[in-house]
């Protein structure tokens, strides 16, 4: 049997069901209906974060939050991450201008950031990377400096906490993702969070063809999710907590065999911080490496992941002539190992023997 990077989780089907019952009932699938107000609500609550709304994927929550800051200009942001954080500033015609990468946790280097400032950077548009969280305090300080928007592409840290509170609660607008690959998912989702209450009233109008009923205010666009989605979702928040405590298990077990010698696991250097375990990334010495422990794994069905590549600024269609040496390196040399709550011991066991026989 296959082994792959991931493998969605799912709650017991009679759990999903009692939802499906209800939407059968009310015959209510979509235009926010009861079950997606209830898992906003829970999600608030989970969040400790009251404006707060659930989207239908994490790419156009970032599309929202650009329009809704009104940015036109250039946006600094992370080479380092999925194509989606680019091609959503590039969607709604601004420009990406990349800062490289920190080596120890492959989050935006806040040091290199005011060099690419001008006077048409209106945001910075910064990824939490595998849930470990960026520099907020230099990217906050940074901002003020210079009157610009924050806003943090936060797909994989939902269930991790910086001093405290959950990482999604920093920066001038967050956004999620919810796809089944993620440690918490609705199938297909996202959320927008933000701090200033006249803005999320605007996302609010942005993510429903912007009006009420018959009552019009704006232009905007679909951004909604079902009834479908927002079941799933209160059908695995109960999960959690326990799914997140079985990840850190196999994480520590996967610590405890590989070879720490000839590879490298990017970690933040925040002491007041609960991970999440969404990915389990090893940075390895060179692309040969790499490759050949690639071929090692797939020639007994197991499927790493080069997680994330390429180096966004290296994406044919965004004609960036930034240079991030860090970047266009770890994408060569990185691999997200498999993780997932039941993932046997002893496949974890395997993994590792194949990836140190061939270091």
């Amino acid at each position: 049997m296959s082994i792959f990077v991931t493998k969605t989780f799912l709650p017991p089907k009679e759990e999903y069901q009692k939802y499906l019952d209800q939407i059968w009932e009310s015959h209510w699938l979509t235009n926010n209906g009861p079950i997606l107000q209830k898992l906003e609500a829970e999600l608030k609550d989970f969040l400790n974060y009251q404006n707060f709304l659930f989207v239908s994927n994490g790419t156009i929550a970032i599309q929202l939050a650009i329009k809704a800051l009104d940015l036109k200009g250039e946006i600094i942001t992370t080479p380092y991450s999925y194509c989606a954080t680019t091609t959503s500033i590039l969607w709604e015609n601004c420009k990406p201008v990349f800062a490289d990468i920190n080596e120890h946790d492959l989050n935006i280097n806040p040091d290199l950031i005011e060099d690419k400032i001008t006077d048409k950077t209106e945001a910075i548009i910064a990824t939490h990377v595998y849930g470990n969280p960026c520099d907020v305090d230099k990217i906050e300080a940074i901002a003020k400096k210079y009157s610009l928007k924050v806003i943090y592409d936060a797909a994989h840290a939902f269930g991790a906490s910086l001093r405290g509170k959950s990482v999604l609660n920093y920066g001038d607008v967050s956004t999620c993702s919810f796809h089944a690959t993620k440690v918490f998912h609705t199938i297909e989702g996202g959320s927008v969070m933000c701090k200033d209450d006249g803005l999320f009233e605007k996302i609010k109008l942005y993510r429903s063809f912007g009006h009420i009923n018959d009552d019009y205010y704006t232009q905007g666009i679909n951004g909604k999710n079902s009834e479908f989605h927002a079941a799933m979702g209160l059908a695995n928040l109960p999960y959690l907590s326990g799914n997140i405590i079985k990840r850190k298990r196999i994480s520590e077990l996967y610590d405890s065999l590989l070879d720490s010698n000839k590879l490298i696991k990017p970690e933040t250097k925040e002491a007041d911080f609960e991970y999440n375990y969404a990915y389990y990334p090893i940075v390895l010495e060179n692309a040969e490496i790499t490759n050949q422990v690639i071929d090692e794994l797939k020639a007994q069905n197991i499927h790493p992941r080069r997680y994330f590549y390429p180096s966004l600024n290296r994406l044919d269609y965004v004609h960036s002539q930034d240079i991030c040496p860090v970047s266009e390196s770890v994408v060569q040399r990185v691999l997200s190992l498999p993780l997932y709550p039941d993932l046997a011991e002893e496949d974890v066991k395997r993994i590792c023997q194949i990836i140190n026989k061939t270091l």
